[in-house]
Parts: structure tokens; C-alpha cells; sequence
């Protein structure tokens, strides 16, 4: 199973419509755009603002990401909750529905001892037979996982079952110390909008989670460095990484904000809307910077392509 969670699995942004409803419309669009930018799958995670979705929605949400997918890549739900019932029953609709894994934060409303966090990983990898991915998203949200839970639940359930997406700060050298604490067994992803993805590699990556909206971006950067070619790599990642800078002055606000105008832009999202309450929107300079860049990213990517 997890030989097929690999490569480049992007996180589906959740688009509404004026009344704030679910947008199928839009979420097809998105998704038959995404694959035809030569992606492995797709997943549900924090900038698909999950946290801001009523359970029945991420039920939903997740259906409709399998549906639409139609087979032509894996699905990862992501089911981190509140408490572990909560968890267990968006793990298990998802294995219901046809996802190939779940993919988990812990609770974020409290400061969880180690063996809380191991108990409510624990209570998912037992749960579902599905992969679970083990996401530290501490550097926007949550806690930090201490890597003697992840050595812990690797040790238990062996290297196909629990994967990883360790996103605390700093992530390169989190991701080193996660390989030395599980003896090089630990299959990990990173996420990040991309900005840490050259890095990342080099310390052994099984595959990125990046956002939808410099998509054709990362998978271009993904293919290069598998294929050893650091100067299209690289030409690529540093307009990348210009962009995602202006998201991360925002925190996840700033990555949902960007991302929801630039596919709205695209004419893949019938509304930029994002869930209230939010803090930070696009003023009128930092979208007219957001287009500068994007057209040096589009042609770099453009020329890697020629």
C-alpha cells in the first residue's frame, strides 16, 4: 500500500460559494486540473480548513475528493480531531469511502503528555487498516510530537503502516533527527507550500504535500531532483520560495489567502471565499506583488518545459 503514497500528493483547498456552502463545481475543477499536472494523489489538510468544517462537511469533503479522483491517483483523508472518537470516525469513513490512507495532527486544544499523543495515534493505527500518516503541524498549529511517539508507534506498527509529515521548525534538521531516531525506517513527506523542498530532499523525502496553487511548480522541481538536474531545480524554486514567503508573513491566513485568489484567478474556484474568522487579507500591493511573481514563476516553469 504505501509504495503507491509517494511522489507528489498536493493538500485540495475547500472552495464555498457566496452563501458559504461546499462547492463540488469547483472542487472538480480542481481536482481534473490538479492530475493533469502529473501528480501521485491528493490529500485533506490544514489549508483544505478542515478546522473550520463541520464533521458532516469533512465527511463530505472527503467522499467527494475519492469520487472525483476516480482512481487516478491515491486519496489521503486527513482526520485529525478534538478528541479521539472524533478521529476515529473520520478514519473510518474514509477507509468506507476508498481512501488509501488517513493522515492525523493531534488535538490542538490542549498540551498533550507523551503517552496521551501515543495513546490517540495509537487508538487510530488500530483502528483502520488504512496507513496513517502522523502530521506535527507545530509550526502553525498544534504541538510538537515527541520523535520518541514516532519511534514508538513505528516500532509497533512497522514502516508501511505509520508515515510521517513533520512540519516543526526547523523542518530540515526535524526531518534528520526523525531518520536518526528510527534508524533510516521512516517514510516522510514535507509540506510547506514547497519552500523547504530542495532541502527536504537532500535528507530523504518519500514525497511532498505541497497547495494546490504553484502545483505544475513543485511537480517540475519534484521531477528534477529525482532526475538529478539541480539547475532546473533551482531556477525554479527560488520564485517559489519569493512566493510562499509572502504567505508564510500570514501564517496559514496568509497561505489560504494567496491560494484561494490565485485559483480563483485560474478559473478553477468560483469564489476566493474563505471560512470566517480570519485576520489578514490581500492588500492591493501585496497582490500586484503576488502576480509579478507569479508570471517569473510561470515562465521558469515555461522554460524547464521548451
Amino acid at each position: 500500500m504505501t509504495r503507491m503514497i509517494s511522489g507528489v500528493l498536493p493538500i485540495a483547498h475547500t472552495p464555498f460559494t457566496e452563501d458559504d456552502s461546499l462547492d463540488p463545481d469547483s472542487l472538480e475543477r480542481q481536482l481534473n486540473w490538479a492530475y493533469q499536472q502529473d501528480i501521485n494523489g491528493c490529500c485533506t489538510g490544514m489549508v483544505s480548513e478542515l478546522l473550520r468544517l463541520s464533521g458532516e462537511e469533512r465527511r463530505e469533503l472527503t467522499r467527494l475528493l475519492v469520487e472525483f479522483t476516480a482512481g487516478r491517483g491515491v486519496v489521503v483523508a486527513g482526520v485529525g480531531a478534538e478528541s479521539t472518537r472524533q478521529a476515529l470516525q473520520l478514519a473510518e469513513h474514509a477507509e468506507r469511502v476508498g481512501c488509501q490512507a488517513v493522515m492525523a495532527i493531534p488535538p490542538i486544544s490542549t498540551a498533550l503528555p507523551a503517552s496521551q499523543l501515543l495513546e490517540y495515534f495509537d487508538c487510530l493505527a488500530r483502528g483502520v487498516d488504512l496507513p496513517l500518516i502522523v502530521q506535527d503541524a507545530s509550526s502553525y498549529v498544534g504541538q510538537q510530537i515527541p520523535l520518541d511517539v514516532c519511534r514508538a508507534l513505528l516500532d509497533r506498527y512497522g514502516a508501511e503502516k505509520i508515515l510521517f509529515k513533520p512540519e516543526s521548525s526547523p523542518v530540515g534538521p526535524c526531518i534528520t533527527e526523525l531518520h536518526v531516531a528510527t534508524e533510516g525506517r521512516a517514510k516522510v513527506f514535507d509540506g510547506s507550500g514547497g519552500m523547504y523542498l530542495i532541502e527536504c530532499f537532500r535528507r530523504g523525502l518519500s514525497g511532498t504535500m505541497p497547495g494546490m496553487e504553484f502545483l505544475a511548480a513543485v511537480v517540475k522541481i519534484w521531477q528534477a531532483l529525482r532526475a538529478g538536474d539541480e539547475r532546473t531545480a533551482y531556477r525554479i524554486y527560488l520564485p517559489l520560495c519569493a512566493l510562499v514567503a509572502l504567505q508564510l508573513q500570514a501564517g496559514l491566513d496568509g497561505f489560504l489567502a494567496i491560494e484561494k485568489y490565485l485559483l480563483h484567478q485560474r478559473g478553477l474556484f468560483t469564489t476566493p471565499r474563505r471560512r470566517q474568522p480570519h485576520f489578514w487579507d490581500l492588500d492591493t500591493a501585496t497582490r500586484e506583488e503576488v502576480d509579478r511573481l507569479m508570471r517569473l514563476l510561470e515562465a521558469a516553469v515555461a522554460q524547464e518545459t521548451d
